[in-house]
């Protein structure tokens, strides 16, 4: 199976959250060979977590410690690069989407998954 993961999946399978059993299950369910990431993903990930630490719900450390080991896991991920068409594709995601409450990195992470149609088996999001 190839699985999409956006930032906010993929986040839950670093640090401990109400759906990381779901999420893992993915992983312990399938055979996954191969995992796509928007190149998004690695500058969502660590403000994601200096979020946390900024709102006290983890430390420092801890923090340090988790952007250590999802960069250690770089090789696992099939990273797809920005480039202008994901990005011409997520403004018109936004004119289209953005009364119901889409948002700019959101509609990034979608049109990702948009060119990976026809690529990946399971998209997967943890967002609403």
């Amino acid at each position: 199976m190839i699985v999409f993961l956006d930032t906010c999946a993929l986040f839950k399978l670093y640090h401990y959250e109400v759906d990381t059993d779901l999420f893992e299950s993915i992983f312990t369910r399938n055979v996954v060979s191969e995992v796509f990431l928007s190149e998004l993903t690695r500058i969502e990930f660590s403000s994601t977590l200096w979020k946390k630490v900024r709102t006290k719900e983890i430390t420092q450390q801890q923090a340090t410690k988790t952007v250590a080991a999802f960069n250690e896991d770089f090789d696992k991920f099939t990273f797809i690069p920005l480039d202008r068409l994901i990005i011409n594709n997520a403004a018109k995601l936004i004119i289209k989407y953005g009364h119901s409450g889409l948002r700019t990195l959101d509609s990034i992470q979608l049109s990702t998954a948009v060119r990976l149609k026809n690529r990946a088996d399971l998209f997967v999001t943890a967002d609403k």
